[in-house]
């Protein structure tokens, strides 16, 4: 296909010819924007772009760095790529962006299930099969407001990534090794305090041995990691893996939306939102992914928690 050919040849300025592109099938039910959003973290998170129907990010392939932009046009998704990692993310284009994922592997039992499966058809689990690139945000979100860990991915970010091949203001994610390598001190004025920093740091030092490993021998090893709990597995799973049935243990909000959804009881726990979900035993993840995008809350008791200034402590 040459370039004039394609659905971004209109679109593209800035960024110099694509080294590979592809165009893959895709169901009329799909969408791509919804799909990929998990991999997103906050709204001005420097390594994702997202369109109407298309997505740019930048990523680290085993063959370098890349940047692959996504466009769903139709019954097609038309994938392109910069880079040295070019070829190896065009090769990963159809599992990042779910087309083997099996959502009709979903049997509806609420009718708030139903609905939301009738309501979001073309939501798929995204397979980025980078663990490492899951793992950094995810200790970020722990514990801490969204706004707080957003903040601090954006600053890691721009501080000690580096611009993505072929789109200025796109970046890559930091280097493992780099961040293995930074002392604790580094991560203070970036909003990022001792324990959550050590988690990174000891991740980091995985990097090269969770690229090669599928969920479970992932999971094997970062239960060994002082700071990596089940949530944090679960965010993981779910993203680099495409695990349907991840559910978010110890989230602050889950366990609440949940008992809300499936039984009007506006608070919960783990073991009120396992209960609940044990009909959907293999799609728990798919069903809370479907839950997010609801838009439904419980009502809210007392105040939000705070966020705070790590950086000015």
């Amino acid at each position: 296909m040459t370039a004039a050919a394609t659905p971004f040849a209109a679109a593209r300025t800035a960024a110099a010819a694509p080294a590979a592109r592809t165009r893959l099938a895709v169901g009329v039910a799909f969408d791509l924007v919804r799909t990929l959003a998990p991999l997103r973290h906050g709204q001005r998170d420097p390594t994702i772009r997202f369109g109407r129907r298309e997505v740019l990010l930048g990523i680290r392939t085993p063959g370098g760095p890349a940047t692959l932009r996504l466009l769903h046009v139709g019954g097609e998704l038309f994938a392109e790529a910069w880079g040295v990692g070019a070829e190896a993310a065009i090769g990963h284009a159809a599992r990042l962006a779910g087309l083997d994922d099996r959502p009709e592997r979903l049997i509806p039992r609420h009718p708030v299930v139903a609905e939301l499966a009738r309501t979001f058809p073309g939501v798929r689990l995204p397979w980025s099969g980078r663990p490492f690139d899951a793992l950094v945000p995810a200790i970020l979100e722990q514990k801490v407001t969204g706004s707080e860990a957003f903040l601090a991915w954006r600053r890691l970010v721009l501080r000690y990534g580096e611009p993505a091949p072929g789109h200025p203001g796109l970046m890559l994610p930091p280097e493992p090794r780099l961040l293995a390598a930074l002392p604790y001190h580094a991560f203070h004025p970036l909003g990022i305090e001792r324990r959550r920093a050590e988690a990174i740091r000891r991740v980091a030092g995985l990097a090269e041995r969770l690229l090669g490993a599928d969920a479970d021998g992932a999971a094997r090893m970062l239960r060994l990691v002082p700071g990596i709990g089940p949530w944090t597995l679960a965010e993981v799973r779910r993203v680099a893996f495409g695990d349907a049935d991840a559910v978010s243990v110890g989230d602050y909000h889950i366990p609440h939306l949940v008992s809300w959804l499936l039984a009007g009881e506006p608070r919960g726990s783990d073991a009120r939102m396992f209960e609940l979900l044990e009909p959907y035993r293999g799609q728990r993840g798919r069903v809370q992914r479907l839950f997010e995008l609801s838009g439904r809350f419980p009502p809210r008791r007392g105040p939000r928690m705070a966020p705070r200034d790590i950086a000015s402590i």
